[in-house]
């Protein structure tokens, strides 16, 4: 079967397995150094990574790229321009809480079906939808219901998996958390990381804390809200799309309120005493989400910008961390 890779939560894995194709949601490992990017000035490094990744595959048969990330949109043209592999720009709408916005995002889940069908899926059935999405909600159950036997490095090694690998990675692997660190309860927020960042978690524990809620993109902020059971059997595409448009909250969302009632309960429910930002240097949605996350909130708040230059974010972040942990101590 052919893989699709793709990189944002926007993209359900249930839509591109239903027509018979393998969803790989990526994680980037390492900042990109293609020169088919241009300039490192300026640009993301989680893009650059990204269109590296995508551009040095042999095993995949398309990409899915959205329009949520300006860089990212940008980065799709670079793609097209650069790679022989078939590519698609999934129109995902900022505004998200009226009755066409959602059923904008439907039509683009109707068009990517159609550039699927044209890479050798087999058209969607309602029958088959509904079976991988319960598939996929039973697996997204069993990693979260663990979460608290995991470590902040270890959850966010098993979304990644499962991600990538779906449901298999979840059931092959749950079964051999048995105990989280103890440390000061904080919550990473942010957008996507890349496997190399996954550093700052480690960080974090040496230095006494505790990742109780990841709140980045790649963690349990990306992963869409459980699936109303009783409605997959009567219109799993609906279904589908308030799981997934409705439910991830994001920054890049106009308005973004829906993210912050999102943090609030969820900083309630795990006792959160610090956030750390975790950011990319030229992301200027979340950079501007910095200063609303310290009017909004009582707690401290660390910022960690990363560069892509490795070593030299790993020493900063670790200074940074150590400093912000003994405060909280």
């Amino acid at each position: 079967m052919g893989k699709i890779v793709y990189t944002c939560p926007y993209v359900p894995a249930e839509w591109v397995a239903a027509h018979g194709l393998v969803p790989s949601r990526v994680m980037v490992r390492t900042a990109g150094t293609s020169p088919a990017v241009g300039p490192k000035e300026g640009v993301c490094p989680y893009v650059r990574g990204f269109v590296d990744e995508v551009m040095s595959r042999n095993d995949v048969s398309g990409i899915v790229m959205t329009t949520v990330c300006d860089q990212m949109r940008r980065a799709f043209d670079i793609v097209v321009g650069r790679s022989k592999l078939p590519a698609f720009l999934m129109n995902v709408p900022n505004t998200w809480r009226s009755v066409a916005a959602q059923r904008l995002y439907v039509d683009e889940l109707r068009r990517l079906s159609r550039f699927l069908v044209g890479l050798g899926g087999s058209a969607v059935s309602n029958g088959e939808l509904a079976k991988v999405m319960l598939d996929y909600d039973t697996a997204r159950s069993s990693l979260l219901a663990k979460r608290e036997l995991m470590s902040g490095r270890q959850f966010a090694e098993m979304v990644a998996a499962f991600n990538m690998d779906g449901p298999g990675a979840v059931s092959a692997n749950v079964a051999g958390c048995s105990a989280a660190p103890r440390g000061v309860p904080l919550a990473a927020v942010g957008g996507p990381m890349m496997a190399e960042d996954l550093d700052m978690f480690d960080v974090i524990e040496e230095s006494g804390g505790r990742i109780v809620l990841d709140a980045t993109e790649s963690g349990e902020r990306g992963i869409c809200q459980r699936f109303d059971r009783r409605s997959i059997g009567d219109d799993p595409v609906t279904e589908l799309a308030e799981a997934y448009f409705g439910g991830i909250q994001d920054a890049s969302r106009r308005p973004n309120s829906g993210l912050y009632q999102w943090l609030k309960q969820h900083f309630e429910e795990r006792g959160v005493r610090g956030v750390v930002l975790h950011r990319y240097v030229w992301c200027d949605m979340w950079h501007a989400e910095l200063a609303r996350l310290r009017e909004w909130t009582d707690l401290p708040v660390l910022d960690v910008g990363v560069t892509g230059d490795c070593e030299a974010d790993k020493h900063r972040a670790a200074n940074q961390i150590g400093a912000f942990l003994e405060m909280l101590q």
